[in-house]
């Protein structure tokens, strides 16, 4: 293989990986974000649960207020009874009795119901503080993951770099300057296989006579639509030396 041909494949190849580094970073403060988003949402059911918990909590109070009314004014209706003078009144006061032991009666009842559901709502709160703790931890060992694997990545990075000077000063400065001018303007992507009687980039079907100097890896070939420069995969068994029958 042409010597500058197997550097500029290489050097391709620190830049694809160089990209795909730098995309997975910038990935990260997203996942980060997602990360967040998810422990919020997580803390905010533990605070809705609690607040669930603290609304049935004041209309159990306010029940328990109103019964606390109802019992005295029970006792009250119970003294007057004891002053009647009239079996009318005697009867009135009565009414009003039983009115409010049955009203008594039925905020008993209630007060129990809201205990059943304090109670249920109690263990809402344990079970969402549970699922919270664990998310938590789950989610600080993401953190921890990600800030490591951001760390690997970028020595990686800064090694892949260093490699890449090293490949560049090895290239002749025209051949340097013609990868970096495609690179360019092809997105960073100058040098790529062909296969098959095609540039795998942009499809074209290459003339087989280019076909078969690429095959060579003796010289740096174009691609005649794309540009881009190309080469032959040994190690790539998808290969068919053109005989110069375009049709197939």
């Amino acid at each position: 293989m042409l010597p500058d041909l197997d550097r500029l494949i290489r050097l391709q190849r620190l830049d694809n990986a160089s990209v795909e580094a730098r995309r997975t970073i910038e990935a990260i403060p997203t996942r980060m974000a997602e990360l967040d988003a998810q422990l919020d949402a997580s803390r905010k059911k533990v605070d809705e649960a609690k607040q669930r918990l603290d609304d049935q909590k004041q209309v159990r109070q306010a029940v328990e207020k109103v019964l606390a009314e109802t019992q005295a004014k029970l006792s009250r209706f119970k003294e007057q009874l004891m002053a009647v003078k009239t079996n009318k009144e005697y009867t009135a006061v009565q009414h009003e009795i039983a009115t409010a032991e049955a009203h008594a009666n039925k905020l008993e009842d209630d007060i129990i119901e809201h205990m059943v559901q304090a109670d249920e709502l109690t263990e809402e709160v344990k079970s969402t503080e549970q699922v919270e703790q664990k998310d938590r931890s789950e989610i600080e060992l993401a953190r921890t993951k990600l800030e490591i694997e951001r760390a690997e990545i970028e020595q990686q990075l800064a090694g892949t770099s260093s490699e890449r000077e090293k490949l560049a000063s090895d290239l002749s400065e025209a051949t340097l300057r013609l990868f970096d001018s495609i690179a360019g303007q092809r997105q960073g992507l100058a040098v790529v296989e062909a296969r098959d009687g095609h540039c795998t980039v942009c499809n074209v079907r290459l003339r087989p006579q280019v076909f078969n100097q690429i095959l060579l890896n003796t010289g740096l070939v174009r691609c005649d639509s794309c540009m881009r420069i190309l080469y032959h995969d040994p190690n790539n068994t998808h290969h068919k030396l053109s005989t110069g029958d375009t049709t197939k």
